[in-house]
């Protein structure tokens, strides 16, 4: 029998065949790649020439593709489309892989060839691209143990393995104990203060589920945000709220998906790796490679970005106490009451709510104006092709992109909108291959774009709420990042930039989505297909730095406790509650009244943001003041839009993301863009008097 992903896919592009891939496909070809692998390597390492960048750096780049294309589908696919079946294979899939890595960055003969051609890289004549290839190629391995002694690399070797099993497990137990709490409503009077459109949804689930009469709401996001923002029965948000803070936590054993074990032994094996490799910390041994460089600069840029955002929060907080005591709340504030008065209280000075927005987002009017207004900035058509791809769900869309000036073919996009059994929350983008050398020749990119917006029903297309709009455009700015590569070699094209860097190209993004000239391409009522009015739109705008100190402060806290975990000494820490409660004491305006946030934290314990959560509100300074930029120049002004696309979009990390940025900017960033964006500056100036 063949084994469709040790074959070299006949779809254009040589995109993934998802029709012919079933579970049992995985480990085989997985093991059959690695062999594949392992062969191409000891012809690295037999080569009775001199090592050289070419029979050595560029050969040990290719030696994988085989590996890389089958592990890429299998991840990817386990996130978005995961199976109990899936899962399993992941605890052993996992350790597998790891092995293999092991072996290969532990390979002393290979390790010397390399060592070879990085102490001749002053004497080579390398483009920046292939630079930056050497390096990323030495420190992968000096990174990963091959300066170790034999007891270190055994030492490190178990703990790779390890890890590569903890963290699908980690996001295993987060989805699955977000997937067993269900709210089911019977009556009427349960719904108070539920707009239309969500109660529409809620029953639309239940009748899924079999819940005939019912309403159903659960800790997908669509569903569990609107409710707290609209739902008047404050004991259900209450129930609803502390649901979904506990995701991952079972103190008492409701269940079997309890993270806490988790989080203390990936920490503990992550410090454990860093000191091997002779970091003090977690936290030094990733920002040694990322912009930031080390944890004193993140943490003085974290605790400056407090000193603006905590008094901005209070001052949030107390006027949705004092608005709330207005309508005759006569209790404390909890957490579960913030997002239901915010919202009264942003339709009291803006008058509108988003639920008053939500008709005008029909998704597919929506990704039209998306697809439009990348048009207009960089030039991309997007083609429908389900009739050409493989999809992996029936709500999976597929495209080609091309250039639609010269009709030069760009990549494959696909994009997975809608909440299901097994897939994570949140949103992402992914790479099935990022583009480059391929085959022996340089091919175009597979991108994916993964959502979990509000599904459809029946009688009702898909509505997005604005902040699902500005997820878009946030995963459409990492798809584009992805697919305007225009590089030689895959380990440096399009997203493989420094972590801290990464998030420029799709927080610029969410900046379009408040001005009326993209707001007049992206919106349409679903129903009379009217633009959204001018008066709409300028509420948007106005409102935009609506609780922004209460939203900063949660994203620097979020960065803290980052930190702290990947800064600490694990034998310092006691438990996970005690811990995080004591860290986020100065940066959390309420005690912890459910689980620690820790538990479902797939950022940090299951993806790829340890000790890089920061970068988040990092990039926030190089996105505003990029936008700062267009706005100048006109919001899709070809100059600057060209300028972007030549010297962030297309160069991937083939140099210093610091380098990219002054060339298209012509200076560095201004630390001060986003401070201004938000209207805060006074704040920092009483701050520093």
């Amino acid at each position: 029998m063949t084994n469709p992903l040790l074959e070299l896919s006949t779809l254009p592009n040589f995109a993934p065949a998802f029709k012919k891939v079933k579970d049992d496909d995985y480990m085989p070809a997985i093991q059959a790649a690695i062999e594949q692998a392992r062969a191409n390597v000891e012809k690295i390492k037999s080569n009775k020439d001199a090592p050289s960048f070419e029979n050595t750096i560029i050969a040990l780049e290719t030696a994988s593709e085989l590996l890389d294309t089958a592990t890429s589908i299998f991840y990817n696919q386990l996130v978005a489309n995961g199976s109990d079946g899936l899962q399993d294979l992941s605890e052993k899939i996992g350790p597998i892989n790891s092995a293999f890595s092991n072996d290969i960055l532990m390979d002393a003969d290979l390790f010397a060839r390399v060592k070879i051609v990085w102490d001749q890289k002053d004497d080579l004549d390398l483009t920046p691209e292939e630079w930056m290839v050497l390096d990323n190629a030495y420190q992968g391995f000096a990174r990963n143990g091959a300066l170790l002694d034999e007891k270190g690399q055994k030492r490190l070797r178990e703990i790779s393995e390890k890890l590569s099993v903890l963290s699908p497990q980690f996001a295993n137990n987060a989805t699955k104990s977000a997937e067993k709490f269900e709210l089911i409503l019977e009556t009427e009077d349960q719904l108070a203060g539920l707009p239309d459109t969500i109660k529409e949804m809620a029953k639309f689930m239940a009748e899924e589920k079999g819940y005939e009469g019912k309403w159903l709401f659960t800790l997908d996001f669509p569903s569990v945000i609107p409710f707290l923002q609209y739902a008047e029965k404050r004991d259900l948000r209450e129930k609803l709220w502390r649901a979904f803070a506990s995701r991952g936590y079972a103190p008492n054993g409701e269940h079997q998906f309890d993270n806490r074990e988790n989080v203390m032994e990936i920490v503990k094996l992550r410090h454990e790796r860093a000191q091997l490799l002779g970091f003090d910390t977690h936290a030094e041994y990733v920002l040694s490679r990322r912009m930031a460089e080390n944890s004193n600069n993140v943490m003085a840029f974290l605790e400056k970005m407090k000193s603006v955002y905590k008094p901005a929060a209070k001052k949030d907080l107390k006027m949705l106490q004092d608005f709330a005591k207005d309508q005759g709340f006569t209790d404390d504030l909890k957490p579960w009451d913030i997002s239901f008065y915010s919202e009264k209280l942003k339709h009291k000075l803006f008058d509108y709510t988003e639920e008053d927005l939500r008709p005008y987002f029909p998704l597919q009017k929506v990704l039209d104006g998306t697809f439009e207004h990348f048009s207009k900035l960089f030039g991309l058509k997007f083609i429908p092709a389900n009739d050409k791809y493989d999809i992996w769900h029936e709500d999976v869309r597929a495209y080609d992109v091309e250039d639609q000036d010269s009709g030069k073919f760009i990549g494959t996009l696909y994009a997975d909108f809608f909440p299901r059994t097994g897939k994570k929350q949140g949103a992402w983008m992914t790479a099935y291959r990022t583009q480059g050398l391929y085959n022996g020749e340089i091919h175009r990119p597979v991108i994916a774009i993964v959502c979990n917006f509000s599904k459809p029903t029946p009688d009702t297309p898909s509505l997005l709420t604005h902040n699902e709009v500005l997820t878009l455009f946030h995963e459409m700015g990492h798809a584009v990042h992805g697919l305007l590569s225009d590089v030689t070699y895959q380990s440096v094209a399009g997203t493989s930039v420094k972590w801290d860097f990464v998030e420029l190209p799709s927080q610029v993004q969410e900046n379009w989505c408040d001005e009326i000239e993209t707001l007049n391409l992206i919106s349409g009522h679903y129903k009379t297909g009217e633009p959204m009015p001018k008066e709409l739109a300028d509420k948007i705008k106005k409102a935009r730095n609506f609780m922004v100190g209460w939203s900063g402060l949660r994203q620097t806290g979020l960065g803290l406790l980052d930190m702290a975990w990947h800064s600490t000494a694990p034998s310092e820490i006691k438990n996970v509650e005690e811990f995080e409660d004591k860290v986020t004491a100065d940066t959390s305006l309420f005690p912890r009244y459910a689980g620690p946030a820790s538990c479902s934290f797939s950022h940090l314990f299951a993806g790829g943001y340890s000790a890089g959560y920061y970068s988040y509100k990092w990039a926030e300074v190089l996105d505003a003041d990029a936008f700062e930029y267009f706005k100048e120049k006109g919001l899709y002004n070809k100059e600057v839009a060209d300028k972007y696309k030549e010297h962030i979009l297309s160069k991937g990390g083939t140099e210093l993301p610091q380098i990219l940025y002054e060339r298209f900017r012509g200076r560095p960033a201004d630390e001060d863009a986003v401070l201004r964006r938000e209207g805060l500056l006074e704040s920092k100036k009483e701050n520093s008097s």
